[in-house]
């Protein structure tokens, strides 16, 4: 099976039809002609000083309050690092991103999976957990077209979060890095921008509304955190990559930003509508929620579906899926994730079709 015969659902990036090419060519001028000293220097750990201050002003803190990162995965391992000791409870969606769990267990960290609901993680189920005697270091939820459930965390559920974590004295990991790709619905505040406890830190990235080259994302948190972090990471590597920092910079101060954020969310608002249509029709008794916005489709398959099996044969079909196991500690045999960005519409139905094709072999 060569590449342009696999009609991949398991990657989680935008396809190159949607990346603006163009406007990030014109921005790496802007960056290198604004401000080539500042470009071409080591800089600080904190990340490219302009973009940082954009960053901040997005989120109504100060620019102590952030740091500029390469990716929001480094974010995500950088606050691990510094809250997570082993033997320290957290606690994380069920399901949750994969990476998540293999970097927390990897800390000896002691995972605690709570319920996704079609309105986010289930309180009432971590409220138990929490009454019963558990006090987590952190509890890392993904508020926004979850990864990989697809789902959105209610207003009323943010709400409940932010009062337990007052309650019980644990922090908030809100990661956001699909917030801006929606397609419906109106935007939720952050839990960030209704915390009043200081117990919210919040990543994000420029991955998914600019391109996942530039490797730039970022976290934002109190202060002392985030200094105390920034001298980690000094001594990781003196400084992230100016380069892409700046140009992010100059495309986002340009207004492109905005510009990329609409096509994207067009481009896979359509996708999303044509996956969910193509399973309806060729995959009967699978169950999913339609995302508002993000980049996956989690999809319940029938009983008899086992997708340890199912994964080799789809690839033998030409189409590759992403296992339901991966993103739980347990279960999950009969479920997988679909992420619609990076495939075009025209090749949605022929990679379902391909995968009804697949189950059906397992199933013989």
């Amino acid at each position: 099976m060569t590449a342009e015969q696999l009609i991949s659902f398991a990657r989680g990036a935008p396809s190159l039809d949607i990346v603006d090419v163009a406007g990030l060519k014109a921005a790496a001028a802007r960056a290198f002609d604004a401000d080539p000293a500042g470009v071409t220097a080591y800089g600080t750990s904190v990340g490219y000083v302009p973009l940082r201050k954009w960053i901040a002003e997005k989120h109504g803190v100060s620019p102590e309050q952030v740091i500029v990162t390469n990716g929001s995965l480094q974010a995500d391992a950088f606050l691990f690092n510094h809250l997570v000791q082993a033997g320290d409870d957290v606690i994380v969606e069920k399901p949750t991103y994969d990476r998540t769990l293999l970097n927390l267990q990897n800390l000896g960290g002691k995972v605690h999976q709570v319920t996704i609901q079609p309105d986010g993680i289930d309180v009432d189920e971590l409220r138990g957990l929490l009454e019963n005697g558990l006090r987590p270091k952190l509890a890392h939820i993904i508020p926004n077209y979850q990864n990989p459930a697809g789902v959105t965390l209610s207003l009323e559920k943010r709400r409940a979060l932010l009062a337990l974590a007052a309650e019980y004295g644990f922090v908030i990991f809100e990661d956001d890095p699909y917030v801006d790709i929606r397609f419906r619905g109106e935007a939720l505040p952050s839990m960030l921008s209704m915390d009043e406890n200081a117990l919210v830190v919040h990543a994000s990235s420029f991955t998914k509304t600019v391109c996942p080259g530039v490797r730039v994302g970022y976290l934002v948190g109190p202060a002392a955190l985030i200094d105390a972090i920034a001298k980690k990471a000094t001594n990781l590597y003196i400084s992230p990559g100016m380069v892409s920092e700046a140009i992010v910079h100059q495309f986002c101060v340009s207004g492109d930003i905005d510009r990329s954020v609409q096509t994207v969310s067009a481009a896979l608002a359509e996708r999303a509508q044509v996956l969910a249509a193509s399973i309806r029709t060729h995959i009967p008794g699978a169950t999913f929620t339609e995302p508002d916005g993000g980049y996956f489709l989690w999809v319940d398959l029938p009983e008899d579906v086992d997708v340890d099996k199912l994964f080799p044969a789809a690839m033998k079909k030409g189409v590759a899926i992403v296992k339901g196991s991966d993103f739980l500690l347990d279960g999950g045999k009969h479920s997988v994730r679909l992420a619609f960005s990076a495939v075009t519409v025209d090749q949605i139905d022929e990679g379902v079709r391909r995968l009804a094709e697949a189950i059906a072999a397992v199933r013989a």
